[in-house]
């Protein structure tokens, strides 16, 4: 059971992934994923990651707010592209 509060910076920290503001920023630059793939299914997460998100994002509870966040930062460029904004 998870008892910490849901933050991006303890998203980060569940996934094992350095938590700091510039390591979170340059990850998602990193990480953009096309607006096809779900960010489960992102080639870049572990099992273990994959099955963390995965059951967040099952349960709907804190942290699937948090995981939907990071979703949407991830497929923030595909989005742009799509809207052409």
């Amino acid at each position: 059971m998870i008892t910490t509060e849901p933050r991006m910076t303890n998203l980060f920290l569940q996934l094992g992934l350095d938590a700091s503001d510039a390591a979170i920023a340059r990850f998602i630059v990193d990480h953009q994923l096309p607006a096809e793939v779900a960010l489960v299914e992102a080639p870049f997460w572990n099992d273990g990651q994959r099955q963390f998100l995965a059951e967040q994002l099952k349960s709907d509870a804190d942290w699937a707010i948090i995981v939907d966040e990071l979703g949407e930062a991830l497929h923030a460029d595909a989005v742009a592209q799509q809207t052409g904004a």
